[in-house]
């Protein structure tokens, strides 16, 4: 082929590579919940090793924090020992795999938990999601989980609170 032509086609089609999430994103993937390590992070055997999975879009209060530790058995109540799908979005700086976790029912874990009022619509990394947004708002006016505590802290006050009084950590 001449040299020419496949110089113009990689420069037409090369950059229109970079335009697509496929060269960023992990592939879904499906198997059973091994740990629950707090409301919001588990982990899920994936090729023969546990691989952990932060739940998209969520914060679920601190495990030493109010409403911690009935997050996490809600998880645990939800998800453990269950083959689950994980559809994977990106990975965080821990290296955690960003996702939704979709139960064998087809519930979705992290709305779930939401729904349940055991933690935080996200807004900061997912501004957009109007289903999280609406099961906030219903949890929050139907006082379910910590929501029926008059002033729940939310868990980035909660962490910067202690990043304050234990700057060394």
């Amino acid at each position: 082929m001449n040299p020419k032509i496949v110089h113009t086609l990689l420069s037409l089609v090369l950059p229109l590579t970079l335009c697509f999430p496929w060269n960023s994103h992990a592939a879904d993937f499906s198997g059973p919940v091994v740990s629950v390590l707090d409301g919001d992070t588990l982990e899920v055997l994936h090729n023969q090793r546990p691989e952990r999975i932060r739940l998209s879009g969520i914060d679920c209060p601190e495990k030493r924090q109010a409403y911690g530790q009935k997050a996490k058995h809600a998880a645990s109540d939800l998800a453990f020992g269950k083959e689950v799908t994980v559809q994977t979005y990106s990975h965080d700086k821990y290296k955690r795999t960003i996702g939704d976790v979709i139960l064998p029912d087809g519930m979705n874990l992290n709305q779930e938990l939401v729904k349940q009022g055991w933690c935080w619509w996200y807004r900061k990394y997912a501004p957009g999601d109007t289903v999280l947004e609406g099961l906030e708002r219903d949890a929050r006016e139907g006082r379910k989980g910590l929501w029926a505590d008059p002033q729940p802290v939310p868990p980035w006050d909660y962490r910067r609170s202690r990043r304050t009084r234990n700057p060394m950590r």
